[in-house]
Order: C-alpha cells, then structure tokens, then sequence
C-alpha cells in the first residue's frame, strides 16, 4: 500500500473512531441437538468459519469487543469463553472444530431447562469478566445473546420468556432466536425428540410472560451458508442507537404541520426529518494486509500501482464475464469513484492497430447503450500474485465514446441490509408538508456539477498562508524589521542594475561642447557603454590642456 493510501486510511479510521462505541457483547448458544444438528451442522460451521475470518481481521474500531460460544448436545458445553475476536482468529476455529466433532446422534430431554441455565451461566460469566478485566475497547456493559436452532422458534421463545421470567437480567440487552428453516422436515423422524409443546395454559400466559425490560425477537433464516453467514454480520453493524445519525433539512412547508418554528421571528423553520444510517459494505480500507481486495479507483496508481523494479509493467487485464441489465443493478453495490475508460492512442501502436481498436470499442459502447447493458468484469491474477484475490467492476456506457468503471461489491464485502418495499401510502397531512416544502425548491433539468462550489479554494488557501493573526506576539517586530530589510535588499538589487544613456555627440568644437545630461534608465541601449566611455576620455583629455 502506498504512503498516499496508508495516509486516506488512516484517515478514514479515525473519522470511523467516533462510532461503534456501544458495541455489545455477544453470546451465541448453538442448539446441537440430533437429530437437526446432523442436516445442520456443516452449513453452520461453514458460516461461523467465514464470519470469523473476516471478523478476527477487521482494522478500525472494534465492532464485536467480546465473544462467547457455547453449545446444548447431550449437556450443556462452553465451548469459548469470552475472549476478543479481532487478531484471535486461531481459538476461534478451534472452537468450530469443536462444534463439528458434537455428537449427531441421540436424544436430549430438558432442552428447555439447557437452554435457561445457558442464558443465566452466560450473564455470570460476563459479569465477572467485566469486574477483573479492564478493557478500553469495551464502553458497552451489556451483552446480546443469540441462539441458534432448527426447533420451532416461536415455542423456544415462549418457553424463555417463561423460564427467565424471574432471573435478573440486568445486563441482558437483548435475546434473538433464530430459526434456521430446514428444506426437509425432520419432525416426523423422531417426535419423541421434539421439544415439548407448551400446554394451552402456556398460550393464555404469554402476554404475562413479555415482563422481561430485555428485547426479545425471533428471525427465520435459510438453512444455506449465506443466509447464516448473514444472519452473524449483523454484529458488525454499529449498535449504538443512543440518538440519531442524521438530520435532513428542508425548506419551511406552507402548511403548519412538519415545521419547526423559530423562536426569533416566530415563522416556520425548515422541516427536519431524523434519521439513522447503516452501513452497505466493509471498505476495503479495513483490511490493509489484503492489497487485492476491492481494488480502488480513486486514482490511477490506485487502480494500476507502478512497479518499481520493471518499469516495462504490463496493462492491467480484465475478464468480462457476465452481461447485465442496467435496471437490475442497484446502486447501493457500486462503491469507490467512476474511472472513465475511452480507446488508446498510445503511439507505440501501429496505426491500422490504434484505428481499428477504435472501431471496435465504438461498437462495444454503442451496443450497451442500445441495449441498456452494463458489464460485469473481473480482475485478472497478476503471474506473481499468490493470494488468489479477485476484485469485479462495472463497465457502465456513457453518451460519449467512453465507458464508466465502478468497482462492484463482492460477498465478501457485503453488510446486510433489509430494504423492505414500502406497500402504503404516507398519510395525507404528511404527503402535503413534504410536497409544499419540495415546491419551494429550484428545479434543474439537467445537474451541472460546475455549478457547485465546495468552498474549498478558500479554505486551501486559508491552511497555505499564514495570517498576521496566527503569529506569536513578540513576532510582529521581528516580521516587521525583516520586512525593511527586504525592501532595502530590492532597492540595492534594483540600483544594481541601473545604466546611464546620454545624447549623442555634436559635431561642435571640443571647447564649446555642452556638457550632457545623464538619463538613468533600467535599461541599457545598445552601444551606450561604449559611447559613455569614449566620452569620459575625451573630457579628461580637455581638462589636462587647460
């Protein structure tokens, strides 16, 4: 990486410093119990591997500080105590491999009871971390527990709503259980295993039963690697939630709804809408020991770095591998700044080359345009890179002769983010303040960017030069006699360079001649310092005759 992106990454750390600062805790309690465990158990620690690869190696702010694991088979097991996840990625796969080596055979009774003793054990044991243990890392004194299983989440929901209905939990802050649905229905198997179905009174008692201070929800997820996968990287999201993110003004509506009035004049102020925001991706500025990851486009070293030791560097290949339909490619994928790619004329090419290049990338452009096409290319492996990182970008067509590239996220990459469609109409009171509040605004056909001004030539310049403000006190004087001192310095200089010219000779006699007048001049004629020495000779010879 070079200096110019250790610095923008550094950069961006710190500005992400500020957030993430009341991550909580986790706690995950798998449920291993036979015979589910045996369709489930390689989709899930396939997903544990793979989140943990990419949590242990996050730079930045710490987004998961702690870690428990713990798993219900035939006992109750921890199978990791709270350890940090970033840089411990080693004891986190051995607890993986523990998982796979549970027992995939048998039958567990009690489950109800496993689970509330795993809940409570959890609590202790995060209680007394956070009392012998100091961490700057960890601002957040709650934990979040999570369970995972193929059971019927609704009635394990129920069933720990009324178990820790008299536990303290205090430090709990929330409880997820997530149901992991199965393409088969292994019910019918062994029905004997089943967790026991909660009597009709347990239905009536349920309202009763949400006493808990602590969020409980439920989520229903796919059994396939993605879905689990997905299901963990909402840990890395920012969990704060003590205010809001963001605050989007618009102009003051005509109608009394929506706007704030101002105290000074008692009108409407602009009406402010509060909102929060999430995060889309990782930016691959978080994994500096991966070079090749999301390369980025911000410049041209950027996208090609310069080779030191060969400077014959080869162009940078790249595989087109899919067509796309510009409707279907939604813009929340494309990260990073556009590079405009248009036909070379590098003059090392022969001209019928250079020529028909030309024709063909024309045709490219013109066929993605016609068709509202995009292209999805591929990073090819440079022949010295082992590391077997690819990195995907979007070929976009433009109305001139030229293409957009716009690097494209990847899996890896990816955060989750539930958009859901809105199927309702905004009520009518708020659809009239937003639509008198949006009238008042210039509308342009077409956006100008040049007309724009960020204020930012100002403010270089503001950072360029010094301002009489910004010096020390007892340096007015000194900046002042330097300042007569530089002026006598010019004038010296400017003296230095000073000629004299004079009239040309008359043809009078040597005793009547007049004597000249001197011109100064910055400037020497042609020829003047010949004639000036002429004639102080001549003058000194008429004095010496008298």
């Amino acid at each position: 990486m070079s200096v110019r992106n250790r610095s923008c990454s550094s950069s961006i750390l710190q500005a992400c410093s500020s957030s993430f600062t009341r991550q909580p805790s986790r706690v995950l309690i798998v449920d291993a119990s036979p015979p589910w465990w045996s369709e489930i158990c390689s989709v899930l620690c396939q997903a544990l591997e793979n989140f943990f690869f990419i949590a242990s190696s996050l730079a930045g702010p710490v987004r998961l500080p702690l870690l428990s694991i713990s798993a219900i088979s035939a006992q109750l097991e921890c199978l990791l105590p709270f350890v940090q996840v970033k840089g411990n990625l080693t004891r986190l796969l051995c607890c993986v491999e523990e998982l796979r080596s549970l027992p995939q055979e048998g039958c567990i009774r009690q489950r109800g009871a496993l689970l509330k003793q795993a809940v409570l054990d959890s609590l202790q044991q995060f209680k007394q971390y956070m009392c012998h243990t100091a961490l700057g890392d960890i601002n957040s004194n709650c934990v979040e527990v999570t369970v995972l299983t193929c059971q019927s989440g609704h009635m394990l929901l129920r069933q720990l709503e009324k178990d820790l209905k008299s536990s303290d939990l205090t430090s709990l802050r929330r409880l997820l259980v997530i149901h992991i649905s199965l393409q088969q229905n292994l019910s019918d198997q062994s029905p004997t295993c089943s967790l026991e179905t909660p009597s009709s009174e347990d239905h009536n008692d349920h309202e009763e039963s949400l006493m808990l201070g602590t969020e409980m929800d439920l989520q229903q997820v796919e059994g396939t690697v993605l879905a689990v996968e997905n299901a963990l990287k909402m840990w890395l999201h920012e969990q704060g939630g003590d205010r809001e993110h963001l605050h989007l003004l618009l102009p003051p509506s005509l109608t009394v709804q929506g706007s704030t009035p101002n105290p000074a004049n008692n009108k409407p102020g602009p009406v402010c809408l509060k909102c929060d925001m999430q995060e889309r991706l990782l930016s691959p500025v978080l994994f500096p020991s991966t070079a090749d990851v999301g390369v980025k486009t911000e410049s041209m070293q950027d996208f090609q770095p310069p080779n030191k030791t060969n400077q014959n560097l080869s162009p940078k290949r790249l595989q087109v591998v899919k067509v796309l339909h510009a409707d279907g490619v939604c813009q929340s994928v494309l990260y990073g700044l556009p590079l405009v790619i248009r036909p070379t004329s590098c003059w090392q090419l022969d001209w019928d080359e250079i020529e028909s290049n030309h024709q063909m990338f024309h045709a490219v452009c013109h066929t993605l345009e016609t068709r509202d096409w995009f292209l999805l290319v591929r990073s090819e492996l440079s022949s010295g890179s082992g590391s077997g990182v690819f990195s995907y970008y979007i070929l976009q067509s433009t109305d001139s002769l030229s293409l957009l590239l716009k690097p494209v996220l990847t899996r890896e990459l990816m955060l989750p983010c539930t958009l859901l469609p809105s199927t309702e109409e905004p009520p009518l009171h708020a659809l009239a303040t937003v639509e008198s509040s949006l009238e008042q605004l210039e509308r342009d056909p077409v956006f100008n960017p040049l007309c724009l001004d960020t204020n930012l030539y100002l403010h270089l310049r503001m950072r360029g030069l010094p301002t009489r403000a910004s010096q020390p006190a007892g340096g007015h004087r000194e900046s002042e006699k330097g300042e007569r001192e530089n002026e006598r310095d010019t004038a010296r200089h400017s003296q230095s360079r000073v000629r004299a010219t004079v009239a040309p000779l008359s043809s009078t006699p040597p005793n009547k001649i007049p004597r000249p007048s001197l011109t100064l001049s910055h400037s020497r004629p042609r020829g003047s310092a010949h004639f000036f020495q002429d004639y102080e000779e001549e003058d000194l010879l008429m004095v010496q005759r008298k």
